[in-house]
């Protein structure tokens, strides 16, 4: 059995548990958990806890990070530096050099492996496919309805709630985009270091009244030709800010992590 550790506990980490319970996942066995405060179900679930030396010290073989960019900086290294492979869903925390070089550095150092999945964005496999032949250009434009906008630096660009037509909040380098909305573009973090970095990949960013999904857009150009991807996700009942696709994508990783049989790799 793979032993697994989960660094947060919200919606996708329930997803994990509930497909584990239906048997969606062979050959994985839950842990613990590490959130970020105490819950009411720590003395009924001690595998559950807020205390990190707790949680490392459960044995796992390999951590899914699904709390954002803090936990990441918080705990990416302990994580390696304790022997376990490392999942972030969480990329865009990586748009921060210093602490991207030191989480490799970890992982090199105790042999293991930093992984990024996929999570809500497609195309990652063809994308990195055509970075080993050359890019020439990658554009990644996400469009949300203004409430998942809330909260973030584009409230301070315009009034989200009086919007009646499409309106771009950013338009630049993934490294500032996804810093600048850290909960919102993790995905284009993941397209930028499959193909060709964090500052040669541009992001546009849309408050979109007009749509009630998570509309992704991929283009890239490159010596293999052309391509273009797009999906229109349904949102999250948990959580505007991400896509339903998410969890699932998520536990089709984890399933694979100890499946006989991996398809996209």
């Amino acid at each position: 059995m793979l032993r697994l550790g989960l660094i947060g506990y919200g919606a996708i980490g329930l997803h994990v548990r509930e497909a584990m319970a239906a048997g969606s996942i062979e050959g994985v066995e839950l842990r613990a958990a590490l959130v970020r405060r105490p819950r009411e179900d720590v003395t009924t679930r001690p595998d559950i806890t807020h205390d990190p030396d707790r949680f490392f010290g459960y044995g796992m073989d390999v951590v899914v990070e699904c709390a954002g960019h803090d936990a990441v900086r918080a705990h990416a290294e302990r994580v390696l530096d304790n022997g376990m492979d490392l999942l972030v869903t969480s990329v865009g925390a990586f748009t921060d050099t210093a602490l991207y070089e030191r989480v490799l550095t970890a992982a090199r150092r105790n042999g293991k492996r930093l992984i990024l999945p996929s999570a809500g964005i497609g195309a990652i496999d063809i994308l990195s496919a055509a970075a080993v032949g050359g890019l020439d250009s990658v554009t990644v434009t996400v469009r949300k309805d203004p409430s998942a906008w809330k909260g973030t630096a584009a409230q301070d660009l315009v009034d989200l709630d009086s919007l009646t037509k499409p309106h771009i909040v950013f338009d630049g380098p993934v490294r500032e985009g996804a810093r600048l909305y850290p909960q919102n573009v993790n995905i284009s973090a993941a397209v930028a270091l499959a193909g060709i970095g964090l500052d040669r990949t541009r992001v546009v960013i849309v408050a979109d009244p007009t749509i009630a999904t998570h509309v992704v857009e991929v283009e890239a150009v490159g010596a293999f030709g052309r391509f273009t991807f797009m999906e229109d996700v349904a949102v999250s009942a948990e959580n505007r800010k991400t896509g339903r696709i998410v969890a699932m994508a998520l536990v089709k990783t984890v399933r694979q992590l100890a499946s006989t049989l991996v398809v996209g790799a």
